[in-house]
C-alpha cells in the first residue's frame, strides 16, 4: 500500500489536597467539556516529574544557587559576556528531564504562567499541530535561538530556519532562557515581538562515558537515545560528543506513524584556562502522518476519532477515491455512511496529509577572553532543509483519470550567517556591542502529481513509493524564490551604581531587505485570478529599538524590576494564502496595499523573592502591537481573491502569578495563575461588511489560565501530580465562537537506583539508573488543541461554524522509560 513516510538511512528498530481536588475536578470537567464542545459553539500537558528542592517557578536568589529548575538571571559587576535579562526565566536541564523522553521542550515550557502550548500528539512533536503562545503572541513572533544561532519562525514549512525540535535533541539541552517580554536586544531574531527563547546545548563531559535512554509507551511509541562522550582527550582538554535520537509512534487515531531520528555531536577545544573553540552539528530526519483537521460541525455529528481515508490498505484508496469522484459529481462517487449529516462531506477527510522534512545545522563558534575586561565571540553557521508536505486533493485530477492528485510543497532553506559580539566592563558598566548578518535563499515551489485510477477495484499503478516518488510532477503549480539579507546591531550597557542594583539601557537596529523572483501560479488550478507577486521587494528598517531596564534587590531574596522595550517583525514569507506574507497575494492586490511592519512596545514590571521554603513572584506588563498583517481571503477555493491587510493594533495587559511552598522535606507545592486581556483596537471593514472585533480577546489565546502541581520525593522516589485549567479561547475573531475550557490533569512517579554496582558485581560502570512512569491526560479529557492552524473565520456569518481550523488533543497515554549514565 502507499507509503508516504520512508524511514532514513540511519533508521533502527527500536499539588495531597490538591491530589484530591484535581482528580476530581478533571474528572467531572472532562464528561462537562466533551459536551460543552459538543453543544457551545459560542462558549496536554504532560508534566514532568519536579525534583527533590526544585519547584517550576523557584527563584534562584543571589545569596544561594540550590539545585533549581528554574532561576531569574542577574547579574554581578564584573561578570563579561552574560547579558541584562532581568525579565527572563532559565529553565535547567534538571526540569526538561522530568519529561517524558523526547518530549518537545516547548512543551515543558507551558509549566510557566502566560505560556500555552498545543499538541494533537502527546509528545508535541508534530510539525503542523505544535503551537506555543505567550502572553498573547503566536509562535511567528517569537525568536527561537540555538547557542545563538538564529531558527527563525517557528511555522510550519519555516521559511528562514527551522523547528527547534529538528536543531537538537532535547536529552542535549543544558538550559532554556525564556523572555516574556519583547525579546532582547542580543537576541539574532527579527520576530521576536513576544519574546524570545534560547536554546544552549549542554557541553561534552569531562570523563569518558555515555547515556541510554529507552522509553515506551502508547500507541506503540518508542524513544531511544544514545550519547557517547569522549572525555579529555588531552592535556589540552579536547573533547566532544555524538549523539543518535530515534523517536517513532502510531497515530493515536487512523493509521500511519511519526518518525524522526537524529544526530547531533558538539566539539570543545579549550584555548587556555578562559577561551575556547566550540563546533556543533545537527542531522534531522523527519516524517510524519499528520491528524485531520477539524471542524465544529464534524466534532458534532462524526465525534472526535475522524480521520484520513488512509489505512494502510485498498480500501482506504478505494474509499478516498469515491469520495473524489462524488466531490467532482463523477459517476460511481459516494461518501462513507458516517459522513450523512455534515454539509461538508468533501473536506471531512482526504487520502492522507504527510511531512518529510531533512535539516542540515552546523556552527562554529569561537569564545575568547582577550584580557580581564574583555571578551569576544564570534560564530559563523550554515544550514540547509528540504521539506516535503504533501496532501491528496479531491479538487484536482491527475492526467491519467484519476478524480485526485498529490499536491506537495517543496521548499528549500539555503542560509549562512555571522554573529559577532564584545562584551567590556569597566568601572561599574558592563558594556556591549554586537552584530547579526544572516543571508537566506528560500524557494517555494508546489507540485502536482498523478494519483493512481482505480478500476473494478484494479490499479493502474502500484500505491507504494517513497521520496523519490516526487520526481516526475505532472504540473507546477506554484512557485516563488526569496533572497533575503538581514543585518542587526545592538549596543547596550548595564550601569551598577551600587552592588544590588543594575540600570540597563540599549538598542537594536535593523535592515532587511527581501527581494522576489521566479513568480508562477498555475491558472488552471487557481482559475485564472492573474499572476502572483514576482520581481519586487520590501525592505525594513528599523534604526533604533530601545530596551530600558532597572533590576532592584533590595532585601535578602527580594529583587523588583522594571523592563521596557520595542520589537520588530519583518516580512514573513510563503506560498500563495498561507500566511501574512505581502508577497504571498497577486500582483494586483500588492500593487495596491501599503503595509508597514509589525511593531510592539512592552511595559513590565516583576517582583520576586526566595528562600528555603517560598518562592513567590508577580509579573505584570502591557503591551502595545501595531501594523498587526492579516490575511483577508474571500471566494472560492478554487478561484480566490486575497490580500493581506494593516488591520490595526491589540492592547494586552496581563499579570502572571506563582507560588511555591516546601513545607517540609522533599514535599513541594506549586501554583500559579495568569490572566491576559489582549484585545483588538478597532472594528475591521472589508469589502463594504465591518466586522465588530473591537474590545474581542485575540484568537486562540486564553484569557485565564491556572497550573498546579504536587510533589513528594522520600529517599530515591519521587512522585507527583498535577493539575491545570485553560478557560474558553476565541475561535472567531468577532468572539461568537468559542473553543470551551478545559481542566487537565497528570501524574507520574520515578526512583532512582543510583550505582548498579551497589546492587550486582561488576556492574558498578552503569550510574544513576533512573525508572520512569507517566499518565498524561490522567482523566481522559477529551479537549480541543491547537486552533487555527488554517487560519480564524471574522464570525459566524462567514462560516465559522464549519471552518475547519482545530485538532483534537490525544486521549489518555501511558509512558516507562529508562535512563542510565556509563
Amino acid at each position: 500500500m502507499k507509503q508516504v513516510i520512508k524511514k532514513g538511512v540511519l533508521a533502527a528498530s527500536t499539588s495531597a489536597l490538591v491530589l484530591t481536588a484535581m482528580t476530581a475536578l478533571a474528572g467531572t470537567a472532562s464528561s462537562a467539556t466533551k459536551a460543552k464542545i459538543k453543544s457551545a459553539h459560542t462558549s496536554s500537558t504532560s508534566r514532568a516529574k519536579p525534583p527533590a528542592t526544585a519547584s517550576a517557578q523557584q527563584v534562584v536568589p543571589r545569596q544561594a544557587v540550590p539545585a533549581a529548575t528554574i532561576s531569574h538571571k542577574t547579574e554581578e559587576v564584573g561578570v563579561i559576556g552574560h547579558p541584562y535579562r532581568a525579565q527572563t526565566v532559565s529553565v535547567s536541564s534538571a526540569m526538561l528531564q522530568r519529561a517524558v523522553p523526547g518530549t518537545n521542550p516547548l512543551k515543558v515550557l507551558s509549566e510557566l504562567p502566560g505560556v500555552m502550548f498545543q499538541s494533537s500528539d502527546p509528545q508535541g512533536l508534530d510539525t503542523w499541530a505544535s503551537q506555543i503562545m505567550m502572553h498573547g503572541f503566536a509562535q511567528q513572533e517569537i525568536g527561537m535561538t540555538l547557542d545563538g544561532i538564529p531558527l527563525g519562525e517557528m511555522t510550519y514549512r519555516n521559511y528562514n530556519g527551522t523547528n527547534p525540535i529538528q536543531a537538537i535533541s532535547s536529552e542535549n539541552v543544558a538550559s532554556m532562557d525564556v523572555s516574556r517580554s519583547a525579546g532582547a536586544e542580543t537576541v539574532a531574531a527579527s520576530n521576536n515581538l513576544g519574546g524570545s527563547i534560547e536554546y544552549i546545548s549542554s557541553d561534552p563531559k569531562d570523563k569518558i562515558g555515555g547515556q541510554i535512554n529507552q522509553m515506551f509507551g502508547s500507541n506503540s511509541t518508542y524513544h531511544t537515545f544514545i550519547r557517547f562522550d569522549s572525555g579529555k582527550l588531552n592535556e589540552s582538554g579536547t573533547k566532544f560528543y555524538v549523539s543518535y535520537m530515534r523517536n517513532d509512534r502510531q497515530l493515536w487515531k487512523g493509521y500511519g506513524d511519526q518518525f524522526m531520528q537524529q544526530v547531533n555531536a558538539k566539539f570543545v577545544q579549550p584555548i587556555g584556562e578562559r577561551s575556547r573553540i566550540s563546533a556543533f552539528f545537527d542531522w534531522s530526519d523527519l516524517h510524519q502522518v499528520l491528524y485531520q483537521d477539524y471542524s465544529f460541525e464534524m466534532l458534532d455529528k462524526i465525534g472526535p476519532h475522524q480521520s484520513f481515508y488512509y489505512n494502510g490498505q485498498l480500501s482506504g484508496y478505494e474509499t478516498a477515491y469515491k469520495a473524489a469522484l462524488a466531490t467532482r459529481g463523477l459517476p460511481g462517487g459516494s461518501y462513507p455512511s458516517y459522513m450523512a449529516g455534515l454539509s461538508d462531506k468533501s473536506d471531512a477527510a482526504y487520502y492522507n496529509s504527510a511531512t518529510n522534512n531533512v535539516d542540515l545545522l552546523g556552527g562554529l563558534k569561537a569564545d575568547l577572553q582577550m584580557t580581564d575586561h574583555l571578551k569576544w565571540t564570534t560564530t559563523v553557521y550554515g544550514h540547509n532543509q528540504q521539506n516535503q508536505t504533501t496532501w491528496v486533493t479531491p479538487y484536482f485530477s491527475s492526467p491519467n483519470g484519476s478524480p485526485m492528485s498529490d499536491l506537495v510543497k517543496e521548499p528549500e532553506i539555503r542560509r549562512f550567517g555571522i554573529l559577532s559580539a564584545a562584551h567590556y566592563n569597566i568601572a561599574h558598566n558592563e558594556l556591549g556591542l554586537g552584530v547579526w548578518y544572516e543571508n537566506n535563499h528560500y524557494s517555494s515551489p508546489m507540485n502536482v502529481y498523478s494519483e493512481p485510477t482505480l478500476n473494478n477495484g484494479v490499479l493502474s499503478s502500484p500505491l507504494v513509493y517513497d521520496l523519490n516518488h516526487f520526481s516526475n510532477p505532472f504540473a507546477r503549480i506554484f512557485n516563488q524564490d526569496y533572497n533575503t539579507n538581514t543585518f542587526t546591531a545592538f549596543v547596550n550597557d548595564t550601569f551598577h551604581p551600587v552592588r544590588n542594583l543594575d540600570l540597563h539601557f540599549g538598542f537594536k537596529s535593523v535592515l532587511n531587505t527581501t527581494r522576489v523572483g521566479n513568480g508562477y501560479l498555475n491558472q488552471s488550478y487557481y482559475g485564472n485570478p492573474g499572476p502572483i507577486t514576482s520581481g519586487v521587494g520590501l525592505t525594513v528598517a528599523k534604526p533604533f529599538l530601545p530596551h530600558i531596564g532597572i533590576a532592584y534587590r533590595f532585601l535578602p531574596g527580594h529583587e523588583i524590576f522594571v523592563d521596557i522595550s520595542e520589537n520588530v517583525h519583518v516580512y514573513p514569507q510563503s506560498g500563495y494564502k498561507l500566511s501574512t506574507s505581502p508577497f504571498s497575494v497577486l500582483q494586483s492586490a500588492y500593487d495596491s496595499t501599503h503595509v508597514r511592519p509589525e511593531t510592539a512596545w512592552t511595559y513590565a514590571i516583576g517582583y520576586r523573592f526566595n528562600n528555603r521554603m517560598v518562592s513567590a513572584n508577580v509579573y505584570a506588563y502591557r503591551t502595545n502591537f501595531n501594523n498587526r498583517l492579516q490575511q483577508v481571503t474571500s471566494g472560492s477555493s478554487i478561484n480566490p481573491i486575497s490580500a493581506v491587510e494593516n488591520v490595526g493594533g491589540v492592547t494586552m495587559n496581563g499579570v502572571d502569578a506563582g507560588l511555591t511552598i516546601r513545607p517540609i522535606r522533599g514535599l513541594e507545592l506549586y501554583n500559579s495563575i495568569s490572566y491576559n486581556h489582549a484585545v483588538y483596537d478597532q472594528n475591521l471593514t472589508l469589502q463594504g461588511i465591518t466586522y465588530r472585533i473591537k474590545g474581542q480577546q485575540v484568537v486562540n489565546y486564553p484569557r485565564l489560565m491556572y497550573k498546579s502541581r504536587l510533589s513528594y520525593t522520600w529517599h530515591n522516589a519521587t512522585a507527583w501530580i498535577d493539575g491545570s485549567y485553560m478557560s474558553a479561547r476565541n475561535f472567531s475573531y468577532m468572539g461568537d465562537t468559542k473553543v470551551p475550557g478545559y481542566w487537565l490533569a497528570n501524574l507520574g512517579a520515578d526512583y532512582r537506583l543510583g550505582n548498579m554496582g551497589n546492587y550486582i558485581h561488576g556492574a558498578g560502570f552503569i550510574q544513576n539508573v533512573v525508572f520512569s512512569f507517566t499518565v498524561v491526560n490522567l482523566t481522559n479529557t477529551t479537549y480541543i488543541s491547537t486552533m487555527g492552524q488554517n487560519g480564524n473565520p471574522m464570525g459566524l456569518s462567514t462560516g465559522a461554524y464549519d471552518y475547519q481550523s482545530f485538532q483534537i488533543a490525544a486521549p489518555r497515554q501511558y509512558f516507562g522509560s529508562v535512563r542510565a549514565e556509563f
